[in-house]
C-alpha cells in the first residue's frame, strides 16, 4: 500500500538513506526537482530505481509546467511559458486550442517516456499581472480561456496516458507576495474569488484529477490558507464545486505554511482538512522526523483518488518515441508555433 507523503531527493540517484526512506510505507510519491536530472538516459535510470522499491510502485511527480518552471531541459522539448498560449487564443481561438493539445502531448510523452507518471500542471492562476511567482505561467486573465485551454491542455496529457493537477486553488494571481518566502494574503470576498479565480476548476469538473491548493490566506473565508482549511478543501472545493480528485498539499516546507506549526503539525493539519496527498521538500531531516511521528488513517476515498493518478497505458519507449506519429505531430505543431514568434 502506498501513502499519502511525497518525498524529495538530494542527487541523481539514490542514496542508501533515501532507499530506506523511501521503502516507509507513508510514502507514497517522489517529486524530482533539476537537481535530479543531468540526462534524459539518467533520469530513466533513476527513476527505474525509484520504481523497483516498491510493489505497486511509488509515483515519481515533477513541476514540468514549461517556462520558467520546465525542470528538464537537456534532451526535452522546450516548452514556451503559458501566457503564449493565451497571447495566441487572443489571435485565433482555435489554433490556439490545437496548440495546448499539443503542448500537453509532447509534456506527457516525453516525461513518461523516462519514467515520470505526474507532473503539477495545468497553472490555472488567473493573470492578474500582480504575482511575479505565477507571471507568465498563467494562461489568461479571463477564467474561460483559462478554462479553454486547460481543458486542451489536459486532453493533451491524458492521451499519453498521464493524469492533470490544477493549481493553486482557489487562485494565487491575485497576491502579490510569494508564498515560497511569505504568507500572502487575498483580501477579497468568496464570492469575487468563486466568480473569477476559482471558476475554471468548477468548470473543468472531472477533467481534473487532482488540485493543489494555495498557501495563501483569504481572511474572508477563513484565518487558514487553502491548504490548510477544511472550509476551502471539503465544503467549497469538493461539496459546491463538486470536484472529485485529489487534493495534495503544496510544499510544507515553504515560508506559507508557516503559519500551520511545525512539520508535524503542519502535515496533520493538511490531512485533516483534507488533503489526501503531503509534499514535504528540501528538508530531509525533517522529513524522517515527520515520518516517524506522523499518524495517517486511511480513508475511504484514499485508493481511488489515487488510482485516478496513475500512468493509463504503458510508458512509451524513449528510442521510440520520435516514431510515434501523434508525438511528430504534437512536435510539428510545438516548432511551428516557436518559428511564428
Amino acid at each position: 500500500m502506498l501513502g499519502p507523503v511525497v518525498v524529495d531527493i538530494e542527487g541523481t540517484a539514490l542514496s542508501a538513506r533515501e532507499r530506506e526512506r523511501l521503502c516507509h510505507p507513508l510514502v507514497g510519491q517522489v517529486i524530482l526537482f533539476s537537481r535530479n536530472f543531468e540526462s534524459p538516459r539518467q533520469l530513466g535510470e533513476l527513476t527505474a530505481q525509484i520504481r523497483s522499491l516498491r510493489d505497486p510502485p511509488l509515483l515519481v511527480c515533477v513541476d514540468h509546467e514549461g517556462g520558467r518552471v520546465q525542470r528538464f531541459r537537456t534532451g526535452f522539448t522546450r516548452i514556451e511559458p503559458m501566457a503564449h498560449l493565451g497571447q495566441a487564443w487572443d489571435l485565433g481561438v482555435l489554433p490556439a486550442c490545437r496548440a495546448a493539445l499539443s503542448t500537453g502531448y509532447v509534456i506527457a510523452s516525453e516525461l513518461r517516456s523516462r519514467g515520470v507518471d505526474l507532473s503539477f500542471a495545468p497553472v490555472l492562476d488567473l493573470d492578474w499581472r500582480r504575482s511575479e511567482v505565477i507571471g507568465d505561467r498563467a494562461l489568461h486573465a479571463d477564467p474561460r480561456v483559462v478554462t479553454m485551454l486547460a481543458s486542451h491542455l489536459i486532453q493533451g496529457m491524458s492521451q499519453a496516458g498521464m493524469a492533470c493537477c490544477g493549481k493553486h486553488f482557489p487562485g494565487h494571481g491575485w497576491t502579490r507576495a510569494d508564498s515560497h518566502h511569505e504568507i500572502p494574503s487575498d483580501e477579497r470576498s468568496l464570492r469575487k474569488i468563486l466568480d473569477q479565480d476559482a471558476a475554471p476548476y468548477e468548470w473543468l469538473g472531472i477533467g481534473l484529477a487532482s488540485v493543489m491548493p494555495a498557501h495563501v490566506i483569504y481572511p474572508k473565508v477563513d484565518r487558514h490558507p487553502a491548504g490548510f482549511s477544511r472550509r476551502w478543501i471539503e465544503d467549497i472545493l469538493r461539496t459546491r464545486l463538486g470536484f472529485t480528485g485529489a487534493v495534495y498539499s503544496d510544499d510544507l516546507s515553504m515560508a506559507g505554511a508557516a503559519v500551520a506549526g511545525p512539520l508535524i503539525e503542519r502535515a496533520t493539519a493538511a490531512l485533516d482538512a483534507g488533503c489526501d496527498f503531503i509534499l514535504v521538500c528540501n528538508d530531509p531531516d525533517g522529513c524522517d522526523s515527520l515520518l516517524q511521528e506522523l499518524t495517517w488513517t486511511h480513508g475511504k476515498h484514499f485508493d481511488a483518488r489515487l488510482r485516478r493518478l496513475q500512468p493509463k497505458a504503458p510508458a512509451p519507449c524513449p528510442e521510440r518515441l520520435g516514431e510515434d506519429p501523434v508525438y511528430r505531430a504534437a512536435l510539428r505543431d510545438l516548432e511551428k508555433r516557436s518559428s511564428m514568434q
